[in-house]
């Protein structure tokens, strides 16, 4: 095995309980089909943006940020621009001793463990870790535990097919204006029934949901360059300041500001 290699089934049974895979994908590369694998991964995007998908929702990737993705948990992966993607596979003996989460989730990524991620991808997939591997490897496990998770996840409904339908017609096209009360009419429910269950299987309201919706597929758009204004007006706010406010509310920080590490969008 080679410690360059980009093929995920190298990194599952290396003797390191850590490996980190370099992978870099080319603007307009097709998604990653379903698949899944033995140990835990925190995908994290170096540059451009990706889109991980399961059964429970969608994650988005953004720059500077990283998805965790539990051992054995069926995902598909979608590459947004050109990305450059670093892959740090865990033992699933060692997600479970140190308690990393069982559910995906987006997190933040220190400077330290940016640059732990990057330095691990140098090392020997064949060789026992030596003292150096070693410490890296616990550095970069007191990283983990000491993430930050990011509201990024859009929970799809677990098994209710009319709500997964609705869904995905709002991930199509998160402007739309149709009200619950015109979906309710659609599927010949009562408002207050469909409310119930849209908030019973995702845990948000249907506004919440969609807002939530809107805003992944803002970050999509603002890390491909679109400028905040054009993005506001695409998604169906009034005004900039109003997509800014909630982009605000929710994230912490400005839009023009979020991928200030990887360049910033255009206002």
């Amino acid at each position: 095995m080679s410690k360059r290699s980009t093929n995920a089934l190298d990194y599952q049974a290396t003797r390191l309980p850590i490996a980190v895979m370099a992978k870099d994908f080319p603007a307009g590369r097709p998604q990653l089909p379903a698949h899944r694998h033995r140990r835990g991964q925190l995908i994290y995007a170096i540059s451009g943006v990706m889109r991980i998908e399961t059964a429970a929702g969608t994650w988005v990737v953004p720059p500077h940020r990283a998805v965790w993705v539990p051992p054995d948990i069926e995902h598909a992966t979608r590459t947004i621009g050109f990305v450059a993607m670093r892959t740090l596979y865990v033992e699933p003996r060692l997600a479970k001793h140190h308690r990393l989460p069982s559910v995906c989730c987006v997190i933040t990524v220190s400077t330290l463990l940016r640059e732990l991620i990057l330095s691990a991808a140098d090392l020997p997939l064949e060789r026992t870790p030596d003292a150096r591997a070693k410490r890296m490897i616990g550095l970069i496990l007191d990283e983990l535990r000491a993430f930050r998770v990011l509201p990024l996840q859009l929970p799809m409904p677990s098994d209710d097919e009319q709500l997964r339908n609705i869904c995905r017609a709002l991930q199509r096209d998160p402007s739309t204006s149709r009200s619950l009360d015109q979906w309710s009419r659609e599927y010949n429910l009562g408002s207050k029934t469909l409310a119930r269950r849209f908030q019973a299987q995702t845990g948000l309201t249907f506004g919440a949901w969609r807002q939530q919706a809107c805003l992944l597929e803002a970050l999509s758009r603002l890390a491909s360059g679109s400028s905040v204004t054009a993005v506001a007006l695409d998604l169906g706010y009034e005004s900039p300041s109003a997509f800014t406010a909630m982009f605000k509310r929710v994230t912490g920080t400005a839009p023009s500001r979020y991928f200030d590490d990887a360049g910033g969008p255009r206002t």
